[in-house]
């Protein structure tokens, strides 16, 4: 063979490698529509406007968060582009939205959209269109749904999980209350009391009052008057940001001090207890998993740390003082580590296989000892709490976590 052939088959041979080393690359690449070598598109709805805008602030501490994750260069070299409409905290807009990100937008996901009835609108044509509803921002206990509703997932603790720890709590330390309830009147509401009954079982008699308030209503001060006027000594307030301020400010103007325990949806203390009057916040009781940016115990906490940090530098708006921030930090980290577990494999596909496989995730905003969790056929990616009573100007922990399989 001369010198020239040999030249000429060697550089074949290098040519059909070079080829094959592409195609190689090529093939471990998947990608669903709203994924490429560039980009990952994610949409997102909350509620910027109407009567719960106060969990706006969770949609703008994602944004913030992916636009630092895009400057440190992405996930795989892969920037985010999120795409986050307002529905106004209303189900018809949000299935208008819904459609919006999923046909028009081509998004990958949508990811962590607020609120339990506007969430039910649209669970149906997400998981027709096979497209993820990823953590959902709601602790309704129907998101944990694997067998029928294998595209949908929440993430924050069950509402039920949670009023079991209540009801359990009230039990041992004030077994003869007088209770009180004012909910909301959709599936966030409803789904919580079921919880509080179920967990009172044939001790539900000491509920002595209910009352339902809408969501259009301006204020729930005569739901409050009524509730008083029932003779309660404890008074459990499920309601979102707007309604709980207000519940609380109504009940010291009418001198009404029962012990008060409030959900954890509404325990912010920049979006609720500082509006309501830390005077009149004092001894609420609630649950937690996440850290309380206004607790100083956490100042040298190597997560919160990070959590402040990212605040200063890349969400200088934000206020630590609301859970909002630090809830929409943790969830926006969470799928993060998703996307990055899911390496060049971006279908739709594997983006939920990756979020039912999370073992012990730690973001930086979580309680120490709570972990996120999920599997195949466990789709409740948190599932602890730990009790709290305001004190001052925030909130102070107390006793063990507690396990949703304790609470049961």
């Amino acid at each position: 063979m001369t010198a020239a052939r040999q030249s000429l088959t060697a550089l074949s041979m290098m040519l059909a490698l070079i080829v094959t080393s592409c195609n190689l690359a090529l093939a471990q690449k998947a990608y669903d529509t709203g994924a490429s070598d560039t980009e990952i598109r994610i949409g997102n709805i909350m509620p910027y406007s109407g009567p719960a805008s106060a969990y706006g602030v969770i949609g703008k501490t994602e944004a913030a968060y992916f636009r630092m994750i895009n400057a440190s260069g992405g996930i795989r070299g892969r920037k985010i582009t999120f795409i986050s409409y307002d529905d106004a905290y209303s189900p018809p807009k949000t299935v208008e939205q819904a459609r919006k990100l999923v046909e028009s937008d081509d998004v990958l996901l949508v990811f962590n959209s607020l609120g339990t009835a506007t969430n039910v609108a649209i669970r149906k044509y997400m998981n027709e269109k096979q497209v993820p509803q990823l953590f959902v921002a709601s602790g309704a206990s129907k998101w944990n749904d694997p067998k029928d509703y294998p595209w949908t997932m929440g993430w924050q603790p069950s509402y039920q999980d949670e009023a079991r720890v209540y009801a359990k709590y009230i039990m041992k330390h004030n077994p003869d209350a007088k209770i009180a309830v004012l909910y909301q009147n959709d599936d966030f509401g409803k789904d919580y009391l079921k919880g509080l009954k179920e967990a009172f079982g044939d001790k539900a008699a000491m509920i002595v009052a209910e009352e339902a308030y809408e969501t259009s209503e301006p204020t729930i001060d005569n739901h409050i008057v009524k509730l008083k006027a029932a003779g309660a000594d404890t008074f459990i307030s499920i309601t979102t940001p707007k309604f709980a301020a207000q519940a609380i400010k109504k009940a010291a103007e009418i001198a009404w001090t029962p012990m008060q325990i409030l959900t954890n949806v509404s325990a912010s203390v920049g979006g609720v207890m500082q509006p309501a009057g830390y005077e009149n916040s004092q001894g609420i009781l609630s649950a937690a998993y996440l850290k309380d940016g206004a607790d100083p115990q956490w100042d040298k906490d190597p997560g919160m740390q990070k959590f402040i940090a990212f605040l200063k530098k890349d969400y200088p708006e934000g206020n630590r003082l609301d859970g909002a921030t630090a809830f929409g930090y943790a969830a926006a980290q969470t799928l993060v580590k998703v996307l990055e577990l899911c390496g060049d494999d971006l279908t739709r596909a594997n983006v939920m296989k990756q979020a039912a496989n999370l073992k012990g995730f730690v973001p930086d905003t979580l309680l120490p000892g709570i972990t996120i969790n999920t599997s195949p056929t466990d789709f409740a990616p948190i599932k602890q709490l730990r009790l709290m009573r305001f004190k001052g100007e925030k909130w102070e922990l107390f006793g063990d976590i507690i396990s949703s399989s304790l609470s049961n």
